[in-house]
């Protein structure tokens, strides 16, 4: 990466990266490493590991440039956090696991001069995943449901309102209300709310495939499109694949 990011024999491309324009690639690299451990395709992980590996290669030259840090810093960083959290292991502690990781946890956030219990909840989250952990971390403070009843009616609820609106702008606000209500079902269901939707896109995805190979497709109408749909939902009926 240093020869790469050389300003007078290195990769034109690579030269002229910043964080922000990386960051991207690597937020993708990581959801191409979640895609071959759900497609259990262990030689693409392979590959995709390493393409993952590679960002932080990256964005620690680019640190190391700036005077900011090296990637001897980041991995002295990860190691000391992991004994840190890991006393029973590296440390005398006689007792751990994951009750001590939360207890240091929260106490590593005590030190932080944002004391909200959503401090430290990444923006850059994709949204679903976001609204799943702030719940967590308002539940932690006893701000939750006791049960799924509470999140069940709220979707009722919030699917209400949406049917009331006819400004775009309420519309957009109402069902993102709508959204998070269903995240905190799942999440007291003890679903996880984007592993959920990832399964949904993929029936959807091989079902649809399956029925526009129809002749004419296109052109059905949609009471026949709905009848493909069907027959297709029923012949994957209990499929894995």
């Amino acid at each position: 990466m240093q020869r790469l990011r050389d300003p007078v024999t290195g990769c034109e491309w690579d030269t002229v990266q910043t964080f922000a324009t990386i960051a991207p690639y690597t937020i993708e690299e990581a959801y191409e490493v979640a895609d071959a451990i759900a497609r259990d395709d262990m030689d693409s992980l392979a590959d995709e590991l390493g393409d993952l590996q590679l960002q932080v290669v990256f964005h620690s030259r680019m640190a190391e440039e700036a005077g900011l840090f090296t990637l001897e810093d980041v991995l002295d960083r990860i190691c000391g956090k992991m004994e840190r959290r890991h006393p029973h292991i590296f440390g005398g502690a006689e007792h751990g696991g994951h009750h001590l990781w939360e207890k240091i946890k929260a106490d590593e956030r005590a030190a932080d001069p944002d004391k909200s219990a959503l401090a430290g909840v990444a923006h850059a989250l994709p949204a679903l995943e976001r609204a799943a952990k702030l719940q967590r971390r308002a539940a932690r403070v006893g701000f939750d449901w006791p049960d799924a009843s509470g999140p069940r009616a709220k979707i009722d609820e919030e699917l209400a309102e949406l049917e009331a609106e006819t400004e775009h702008d309420r519309k957009l606000e109402e069902l993102g209300d709508l959204l998070f209500a269903v995240v905190n079902l799942a999440r007291h269901l003890n679903v996880e709310p984007e592993t959920a939707l990832r399964e949904a896109n993929r029936k959807f995805e091989k079902r649809f495939r399956a029925i526009e190979q129809e002749p004419g497709f296109a052109e059905m109408p949609l009471d026949d499109k709905e009848a493909l749909w069907a027959a297709a939902k029923k012949a994957q009926a209990g499929s894995i694949a």
